[in-house]
């Protein structure tokens, strides 16, 4: 006997009812960066080592958030003020960063949606929109911060004025556009490029610093000497609470998504296990660059009293004296200048996961990316036109209070999901990670606050 059909209203609302029984409002229509979804082959076969070959490259689009020029100016005036002793804080930041990336990229993987469509998937309108505006609204402050270091990595080099290496920095979407129709596997390549100058430029500077090896080695230890002076431990918070950005976690969950998987639940376990060590390669070599420039000024302010250095530009006057040439403080600038330009890379990137992700809108790549970078560059170039060089510094204290204000809105969100398993299924955050990266939720955000809290009370 044949079964009656349904009517077309029943069916749908037996769909829905379906949908919701694996905890997601809505089903999942559109990939994350549909152009580059699944584009790169992945080794389904062979030994561990090819198979990673394949899954490496997102870590370190990731990794460029983690030493931005923003960072920069807590390992400055760490090294320059209280020696090695905060490269335990460094290792500290670092570990906690590697437990978020590592959830973003199970999201990505296990659940098909990276953070901003996993929002829109799972809360209702009123909640989803808010909070695609206050993401857009990060990453804009986001780009400020990286958008000015460019310009100042500019200046320093070449001579050029402020108010002009503010607006060069737009050409980057043109770029962006170029490497991503040759495939994203040059997007990778010229990120991994630029890391590799900043490396050897550092590697050049710390060699003329000539540091105290013992004392590096005992700076990674802990010591309650921060907590018991109260300006290292300032500079502590400052260290931990920069650590993560909202960006990188909308950014990481969506470039995974640029390998082409298989779909079965082995399949997806083990690409999650590939992605989580090339995470964790790109943030231990995060941690080395920040490392570096801690040491750099150790070895080069600490050691002969110059203990409040904390702009870019002192660093560049400063560093050809004390290091005896002039190459010094050209390294200092080009690895600064490459930094930059990696950090607008990849927050134009995650503009494009989070509005495609929260509102479902597919505009045209050169549309995309005209757009985030407008928003960034034209609050960027006022500022340093009407203000100059003031205002930029102004502008970058601005830019980190409203990336402590939007940071909860994305790390909760991130938490809650891959600790549902009605949401990941057998993928589903292993209980030690939930309650690591709830741990370190917590203290992030309480870092943030406390950080907003005195700057405010510094007005």
């Amino acid at each position: 006997m044949l079964s009656p059909v349904k009517p077309v209203h029943v069916q749908a609302a037996a769909d829905l009812d379906e949908e919701r029984l694996d905890g997601w409002r809505r089903e999942q229509t559109t990939p994350s960066l549909a152009e580059v979804f699944g584009s790169i082959r992945t080794r389904p076969t062979g030994p561990m080592w090819r198979k990673l070959l394949a899954f490496l490259g997102p870590g370190y689009l990731v990794a460029v958030g983690y030493m931005d020029p923003g960072n920069w100016a807590t390992s400055l005036a760490g090294g320059s003020k209280f020696g090695y002793a905060l490269l335990s804080i460094a290792l500290l930041s670092n570990i906690m960063a590697i437990i978020l990336q590592a959830l973003c990229a199970r999201l990505g993987i296990g659940s098909g949606r990276d953070l901003a469509q996993a929002c829109r998937d799972a809360f209702p309108r009123y909640v989803s929109w808010p909070l695609w505006v206050l993401t857009e609204i990060a990453i804009c402050a986001t780009d400020l911060a990286e958008v000015i270091g460019t310009a100042i990595g500019l200046n320093l080099l070449f001579g050029i004025p402020l108010e002009i290496g503010v607006i060069l920095t737009a050409l980057d979407v043109f770029l962006i556009l170029w490497m991503q129709r040759l495939g994203f596997r040059y997007v990778e390549a010229f990120i991994v490029s630029l890391l590799g100058v900043i490396a050897i430029s550092f590697a050049i500077q710390i060699a003329l610093a000539d540091p105290q090896w013992g004392a590096v080695l005992h700076g990674f230890l802990p010591t309650t000497e921060i907590v018991k002076n109260p300006g290292m431990l300032y500079l502590a918070i400052g260290i931990i609470g920069a650590t993560v950005m909202p960006h990188n976690l909308y950014l990481h969950s969506g470039i995974v998504q640029t390998r082409a998987y298989g779909k079965t639940v082995p399949e997806k376990r083990e690409a999650i296990t590939l992605a989580t060590i090339d995470s964790t390669i790109a943030l231990m070599f995060a941690l080395s660059i920040n490392a570096a420039i801690l040491i750099l000024a150790a070895a080069t302010f600490n050691r002969t009293g110059q203990v409040n250095v904390t702009e870019l530009g002192q660093v560049h006057s400063l560093i050809a004296p004390l290091l005896g040439t002039a190459m010094a403080p050209t390294l200092f600038a080009i690895a600064l200048l490459c930094c930059g330009m990696n950090s607008t890379v990849t927050a134009t990137l995650a503009g494009q996961i989070v509005m495609e992700g929260f509102i479902d809108i597919r505009l045209p790549p050169w549309a995309r990316r005209l757009m985030t970078r407008g928003l960034a560059i034209v609050p960027a170039a006022i500022v340093t036109i009407w203000y100059g060089e003031a205002g930029t510094a102004k502008l970058l204290i601005f830019s980190q209070v409203v990336l402590g204000l939007a940071l909860p809105f994305a790390i909760v969100p991130l938490v809650m999901f891959t600790a549902d398993r009605r949401k990941m299924g057998a993928l589903v955050a292993p209980r030690w990670m939930t309650m690591l990266a709830v741990i370190i939720a917590t203290i992030l955000i309480a870092l943030n606050i406390k950080l907003l809290w005195d700057l405010f009370a510094a007005l």
